[in-house]
């Protein structure tokens, strides 16, 4: 075997750091020459600590001409931060002066705060419910009559930021946020500790979620039975609603702002009572006809449906609507009173309430303007069914129909060119609104060329197709 040569000093000790194919190292660094050391990397010096290394004019070199990532030094103060541009404000105590003193009084009460005296038209003196609330009080002005007033609601509105208690947090997110309050309330046992399981509170908070649904699809319209109808607008006017949970899976709180949602708090404060006058009056006669009458109230097979939800599983639920004290009484609305109160023993009623909602809410005749999205049939010829997304004529997202061979062509080479089509029928309730019957007249219908380019775009057109659709529609 033949080998390369080899750079040997001979037999003997060789020094650190030599060897065949190696130069001795010129320093104790343990680094050989040969690795170059990073521009601005800091050496150790004889004489004490690291120090910078400096350029030929004696000068540091600083790290920004280095484009170096540095430590700040430890005396040196901190760099001030911009603030997150989606924190939220309202999470801050709010401002003192902007609290009116008669508000905060009325909040405290209505979450479970007790006044403990005072003086009578000057400030009183107000502890939270249970026992966390052993050993603290508010002292809260009447007015701002007095020079302390402002100092006093400072002290307060500081003191329920720290607090731990919901009561606490509920009155200042009512303060931060001008609302509508809906609770709800289920008889159910607690665990341990009064902790809830995760179905108990899944459940409070699911039939709570459909109560407020089916109140918002009663402000876009009133029937019976909504289906798909009016839910896409109704579950986005959700978005604004705040929540705030009791321990226990027990009680749950709404705040529905005032300038977004009170004719949904509204509307659901008079469903709710027209739905427990209905229940009365069918216990004591036998009769539905309440319920046919309640519909103007907001009353829909959703809200029965919410209802039973709520109940269901329960020694009883309630369910009340207080108003915001800055801004009033409503319209149509009544003073607070007592919750209302439903029980299990209602429940046949309801269920057959929803029964009959769903059972008597009539077909619509409809003119829809849709995109076909979907087609299909069995073969090459004959009928076959397609899926519109409804642009305009009904508020459902999308509706289904069987059409004959010649429609169905015709719905075909519309989706081919990426035209819309236009159809006359029943938009039949069973199933939610959600198909067509009676389809006929089907026929392309000319848009502008921004919204055929975006029907368009992903589609593939023939000169054959588009003469055919250009002379049905009168296009260039």
């Amino acid at each position: 075997m033949t080998h390369g040569p080899i750079d040997d000093d001979g037999p003997g000790t060789r020094p650190h750091g030599e060897g065949p194919g190696r130069q001795p190292y010129d320093d104790g660094s343990g680094r050989p020459p040969h690795r170059a050391d990073p521009p601005g990397r800091r050496h150790r010096t004889e004489d004490g600590p690291t120090s910078r290394p400096r350029g030929d004019d004696g000068a540091t070199n600083r790290p920004h001409d280095q484009d170096l990532s540095v430590r700040r030094p430890i005396g040196e103060p901190v760099r001030p931060v911009r603030a997150h541009p989606v924190e939220p404000t309202w999470t801050q105590p709010p401002d003192p002066a902007q609290v009116d003193p008669a508000v905060l009084g009325t909040l405290l009460r209505r979450h479970g705060w007790q006044r403990r005296g005072g003086a009578t038209g000057r400030y009183g003196r107000w502890t939270p419910p249970g026992p966390a609330g052993r050993g603290m009080s508010l002292l809260v002005p009447e007015n701002r009559a007095f020079p302390d007033s402002d100092d006093l609601l400072g002290e307060a509105l500081m003191a329920l930021s720290r607090s731990g208690s919901p009561a606490a947090r509920d009155v200042l997110v009512a303060l931060a946020v001008p609302s509508d309050e809906i609770h709800w309330w289920r008889d159910v046992p607690t665990g341990p500790l009064g902790t809830a399981s995760w179905v108990v509170e899944d459940q409070l908070r699911s039939a709570a979620r459909r109560m407020l649904l089916a109140a918002a699809l009663a402000t876009r319209a009133r029937a019976g039975y909504y289906g798909a109808r009016h839910r896409r607008p109704a579950a986005a006017s959700l978005d604004g609603v705040l929540v705030g949970a009791a321990p226990g899976g027990r009680r749950l709180t709404a705040f529905v702002p005032v300038s977004t949602g009170r004719p949904l708090a509204l509307r659901l404060h008079q469903a709710l009572y027209a739905t427990r006058e209905a229940i009365d009056y069918q216990r004591a006669t036998g009769g539905m006809d309440a319920f046919d009458g309640a519909v103007e109230a907001g009353v829909s097979h959703e809200l029965t449906e919410a209802l039973v939800a709520l109940v269901r599983g329960t020694e009883g639920a309630r369910v009340a609507v207080d108003w915001a004290p800055a801004a009033g009484i409503p319209e149509g609305g009544a003073p607070p009173a007592e919750p209302v109160e439903f029980s299990p023993g209602d429940l046949p009623v309801l269920r057959e309430a929803g029964a009959r909602y769903l059972r008597e809410e009539p077909a619509m005749p409809v003119r829809i303007t849709g995109a076909v999205v979907r087609m299909r049939r069995s073969g090459a010829r004959g009928e076959g069914t397609i899926r519109l997304r409804v642009i305009a004529g009904a508020e459902v997202p999308h509706v289904r129909m069987t059409l004959d061979e010649e429609s169905y062509r015709i719905a075909g080479q519309a989706h081919l060119v990426g035209l819309p089509v236009r159809v006359h029928g029943r938009l039949e309730s069973r199933g939610g609104f959600r198909r067509l019957t009676n389809a006929d007249g089907v026929a392309p219908v000319q848009v502008d060329e921004a919204e055929r380019d975006r029907l368009m775009k992903s589609l593939q057109e023939t000169a054959g197709i588009t003469a055919f659709f250009e002379e049905a529609c009168g296009g260039d």
